[in-house]
């Protein structure tokens, strides 16, 4: 089977992968020279610790796929790092405790430190905090490498071919599959094409399925200049909690009622996650921003507080900070949702919304659509 795919996202990159290695050929076409969306502008990380458990097989799915990857293509960066998240105050204290005794915890790989279980396997942390939630399947890859890492696996197989700089003006059913007209005048066959727009809501994606239930998020992160020792695991703090499904229940609902955020963290609904890249310089975020239209600038606010709850975690001044970014991903409107994906005819099918969890499930959505089509 032939199958043109639309959007050199993860999405898009991990939907080829699935197909390909199921035997099919390939073309995907991508309108930037090198995708510049969400993919390339997340931690990096394969977040298992809060993924609800609706979603907690895929997810561990996902990241068995991506060690197998990882293996084949080392320039994906994969490592299991694992995740601490650190707490600071009793209420969190009970989101913790209650996670590490919770009926996932063992799947999750939980396990509740305190402060000197935290810095043996963690010995950067030498801040402030009560403890810190261990989860040993959390993983990384680096997101910056990580598609052209991909694309290149894909090309060596001889039934993938990728065109950069190259947008899909239409894409028409057939009678046997679908049309594909690109801005440079060429046609692609295929029996079937994937649409997977990111963020791109509007122009093609609209064309195509008018309704997409489906929103857009907006976040900002920043990037430091290495740091001088390893950064062991990922590290998160303990308002994460409030934005993860797995860690919901009576705790978390006393947590947001009785802590306050501070005043930026409410403001801009903020969480502290914060990895080190290969390179040694850490990536650090983020913020949530839901209501459109969205600025075009960033805030400094919230980079203010990242680096205050990093220092304090880390017991240490952070690095100079390099880059500061925006991001936009695409996140479907039912919180059951795990993915958005819409038929726009008999061989055309449009694939966004995750959320946020790209890169976490990218390879397990890319297998299970594969299923779902029976590719």
């Amino acid at each position: 089977m032939r199958l043109v795919i639309i959007g050199g996202g993860i999405l898009g990159t991990a939907h080829a992968l699935a197909a390909v290695r199921r035997g099919h050929e390939v073309v995907q076409l991508e309108r930037e020279t090198e995708a510049r969306g969400a993919t390339v502008r997340n931690f990096g990380l394969v977040w298992v610790s809060g993924r609800s458990a609706a979603e907690l097989e895929l997810t561990l799915r996902s990241r068995q796929l991506w060690e197998e990857i990882g293996g084949k293509v080392p320039a994906v960066g994969f490592r299991p790092a694992g995740s601490i998240t650190l707490v600071r105050t009793p209420a969190e204290l009970a989101v913790a405790e209650q996670a590490a005794a919770g009926p996932t915890a063992d799947t999750r790989g939980f396990e509740l430190l305190d402060p000197d279980q935290v810095r043996a396997i963690n010995p950067a942390l030498r801040g402030k905090f009560l403890a810190g939630l261990h989860c040993s399947t959390d993983a990384a890859v680096e997101s910056r490498q990580a598609l052209p890492a991909l694309r290149a696996y894909l090309a060596a197989t001889g039934r993938y071919t990728f065109h950069a700089a190259t947008e899909a003006r239409s894409v028409l059913d057939t009678a046997t599959g679908a049309t594909v007209l690109d801005d440079q005048g060429r046609r692609f066959e295929a029996d079937l094409a994937l649409v997977c727009p990111g963020a791109a809501h509007s122009g093609l994606t609209r064309e195509l399925v008018e309704d997409l239930p489906v929103r857009r998020v907006r976040l900002q992160m920043m990037q430091t200049a290495p740091l001088d020792e390893p950064l062991t695991t990922a590290i998160a703090d303990g308002d994460s909690f409030r934005y993860y499904p797995g860690f919901a229940g009576d705790e978390v609902d006393t947590l947001n009622r009785e802590q306050s955020q501070s005043a930026t963290a409410a403001e801009h609904k903020m969480q502290l996650l914060c990895v080190q890249r290969l390179h040694g310089g850490l990536t650090i975020g983020d913020t949530h921003e839901y209501d459109e239209p969205f600025a075009f600038d960033v805030d400094e606010a919230p980079y203010e507080h990242l680096t205050a709850v990093t220092e304090e975690l880390l017991g240490r001044k952070l690095p100079q900070v390099v880059r500061r970014w925006a991001g936009v991903y695409s996140q479907s409107v039912d919180p059951t949702a795990i993915v958005t994906r819409a038929a726009a005819g008999a061989h055309i099918w449009v694939i966004t919304g995750p959320g946020g969890r790209g890169m976490t499930l990218g390879p397990a959505l890319g297998e299970h659509t594969a299923d779902l089509l029976n590719l």
